[in-house]
């Protein structure tokens, strides 16, 4: 049987196959560390368990519009207003089945074939895939420790071409934890304003920043680039909530309707009793999400001091997100290995860590570490990373 070809195009997710290996060395009875997985190790917040279970209890179990429900939309609408200071209308907003659904979704309806978007990497994994999907061609950028993986406005003006349709931001990023400051955001706005490109700015993990960091949408800068932005956000990073799969986009109004006519064609509407926990996630009391937050930024600061001091790694510190995103080229040369996806693969067999390599983000010297469990596991895992590195030095 002959496969489409634009799914025998795809690459693998780098992380679930990660996954998959530590998932079946558990399987087989190995203390396995798992420091691979891109979501909270906290249970969803129990006030919004409870209003999952009395929405099922109201009958709130039947198809919803495709969009999203009302009050979830204007929800998200009064949350953008009150952290953001931008004003949406609810007809700018579609709830989607996860925000990797809103991106993919969004694709689909702005690319024609062979239309660019221009990718900064690192990169989510799943960014080219879809844009692939689509028809259209992912173009990547470069970055690295020097500009601390952050695209600069010569970077971008020099990667613009006539095919050119978007942009990707994703700040806080996945997988390097970088964050654009509002000067940068500007410059780099004002390239897209005079090539006419579109903006789609990923802030999924915007609630998670630490420090005195302050998180910027480049849609808050001006009218003129809200008006040419799509973002991108969900609960599931915020809330703990990934099983749930709520996400959602807002702007243009053309371009949410269209995205909303296409997911009627396609998903419907996402799941309604998520929604109604959504619901509850935004219009409630966020104390949980701000101690989630605390020990996130806890963990940020051990175990950056635990890996930075194992030899041959170098890391930018980051500013949100729950990930690390080292430099083990050293390293893995002093351990005699031939490549960072053969050096991670090694520590996952004998030390039983599971980290993922930088290849799958377009960055393959590099590793990232989720930071998303608890201190007893991530020293215990540094300790063991660093006996390996130890042991295999040359």
């Amino acid at each position: 049987m002959e496969l489409a070809k634009r799914v025998q195009t795809l690459t693998p997710s780098s992380t679930l196959a990660i996954t998959a290996m530590a998932n079946a060395l558990k399987a087989e009875g190995h203390d396995v560390i798992g420091l691979g997985a891109g979501e909270p190790d906290f249970n969803t917040p129990a006030h919004i368990l409870e209003a999952a279970k009395e929405a099922m209890d109201k009958g709130y179990t039947k198809y919803t519009p495709s969009g999203g429900v009302p009050a979830l939309k204007e929800a998200i609408v009064h949350k953008y207003k009150q952290d953001n200071d931008l004003t949406y209308e609810t007809n700018q907003v579609i709830v989607t089945t996860g925000a990797k659904h809103a991106l993919y979704t969004l694709f689909q309806t702005l690319l024609d074939p062979g239309e660019e978007v221009i990718v900064p990497a690192p990169y989510w994994v799943s960014y080219p895939e879809q844009i692939k999907l689509a028809e259209g061609t992912p173009v990547f950028i470069t970055t690295n420790e020097e500009t601390n993986f952050k695209l600069t406005p010569d970077q971008l003006e020099a990667s613009i071409t006539d095919r050119t349709k978007a942009i990707i931001i994703n700040s806080p990023s996945n997988p390097t934890g970088m964050l654009y400051s509002k000067e940068e955001l500007a410059a780099i706005g004002a390239v897209c304003l005079r090539h006419n490109v579109m903006i789609v700015s990923d802030e999924i993990y915007e609630q998670l920043i630490y420090g005195d960091e302050q998180h910027t949408s480049i849609a808050q800068i001006s009218n003129e680039l809200k008006n040419i932005t799509i973002v991108i956000n969900g609960v599931s990073k915020s809330h703990a909530m990934t099983g749930w799969r709520i996400g959602y986009a807002l702007g243009n109004e053309k371009v949410i309707k269209a995205m909303t006519n296409l997911a009627s064609h396609s998903t419907s509407n996402p799941t309604t009793i998520s929604q109604y926990a959504a619901l509850a996630a935004y219009t409630s009391s966020q104390e949980k999400v701000e101690e989630m937050k605390e020990a996130f930024a806890e963990r940020l600061e051990r175990l950056y001091e635990w890996i930075t001091a194992i030899p041959g790694v170098y890391c930018e510190k980051p500013k949100g997100a729950f990930y690390l995103f080292p430099n083990v080229r050293e390293a893995v040369q002093a351990n005699g290995f031939d490549s960072v996806d053969d050096w991670v693969k090694a520590i996952l067999e004998e030390e039983k860590v599971a980290l993922v390599p930088g290849s799958g983000f377009g960055s393959p010297d590099n590793v990232r570490l989720s930071y998303a469990t608890s201190l007893d596991q991530l020293e215990e895992a540094a300790t063991r990373i660093n006996r390996f590195v130890q042991k295999h030095q040359s």
